[in-house]
């Protein structure tokens, strides 16, 4: 049975290659809801500054007091293991999951050598869609979490942001025919 993780992610620009990891936020999806955070230090000097604007992490005090990414990869698998039961697969899930997943299957394998998901991801927006029978345009935020969330904003902090995505998916999922979320 699938553990869905809700995950979401701070960075310095829209690439991977470019720019730098610099907080994850996840949480299970049921309840009791566990929860983790890290901010990383960056690994590039390359950044939006728009990007910067809307997470409000500066690189120059991620550099002296985030975490090395090594260490927030290892972290972060260890409590992804943690909260997966023995016999039981972990589910990437986000609002957006190509943007999140992107990063964070890089990260794990750039510093660890390996996905604790492997390619498992679920993305909210695309699920919505098909359960609402909306167009993709009708799938941002706003007018997800207008249905969901009464109307709460986006904050861009990723453990906040998680949790958020999570309420949604846990609203969307009994729409859904021959759907067994499980309790993972």
């Amino acid at each position: 049975m699938p553990v869905y993780i809700s995950v979401d992610v701070e960075t310095a620009g829209p690439s991977p290659s470019l720019h730098s990891l610099l907080s994850i936020g996840a949480c299970t999806l049921f309840k009791p809801r566990k929860t983790f955070y890290v901010e990383l230090k960056p690994v590039s000097d390359e950044a939006l500054t728009e990007a910067l604007a809307v997470s409000g992490l500066s690189l120059e005090a991620l550099r002296e007091h985030g975490t090395p990414p090594a260490d927030a990869m290892a972290r972060f698998a260890a409590w992804i293991d943690a909260v997966t039961p023995p016999g039981e697969r972990p589910v990437f899930v986000a609002f957006n999951a190509p943007f999140d997943w992107m990063f964070v299957n890089d990260y794990f394998h750039r510093f660890l050598g390996r996905n604790p998901f492997g390619h498992s991801a679920l993305d909210i927006k695309a699920l919505y869609m098909g359960s609402a029978g909306v167009s993709w345009g009708e799938t941002g935020w706003r007018s997800v979490a207008s249905q969901y969330l009464q109307n709460r904003r986006l904050t861009h902090h990723a453990l906040r942001d998680a949790v958020d995505q999570a309420e949604i998916l846990l609203q969307i999922l009994p729409h859904l025919e021959d759907t067994d979320p499980g309790q993972g």
